[in-house]
């Protein structure tokens, strides 16, 4: 397995049910690949760089994890599909093992 980096943020209107059924479906799409959660650091409401969707703030959450390259794919796809995510970014972290 290697080691991931899951940055993503929704709208700061958006309530504790819906942040936390967001965080709920990603838990499982990566336990289901066989993966694992190391890290959830919640960031918190930001200014953003600019305006997305009528928004100037965005509410963080950055996840370390592990999970087989191939199951990276459908946890992107179902970061994709989700309306409460506003923009969502994976990156492999090759200084963990």
């Amino acid at each position: 397995m290697k080691a991931y980096e899951l940055l993503f943020f929704v709208a700061p209107t958006t309530d504790d049910e819906h942040r936390a059924g967001v965080m709920k479906r990603i838990e499982t799409t990566i336990t289901e690949g066989n993966g694992a959660l190391d890290n959830v650091d919640e960031w918190g409401k930001r200014k953003l760089a600019y305006e997305i969707n009528g928004l100037t703030e965005g509410d963080y959450t950055c996840i370390d994890f592990h999970a087989d390259p191939q199951n990276i794919a459908e946890l992107d796809r179902i970061l994709r599909i989700n309306d409460s995510v506003v923009r969502h970014m994976i990156v492999a972290r090759t200084d963990r093992d």
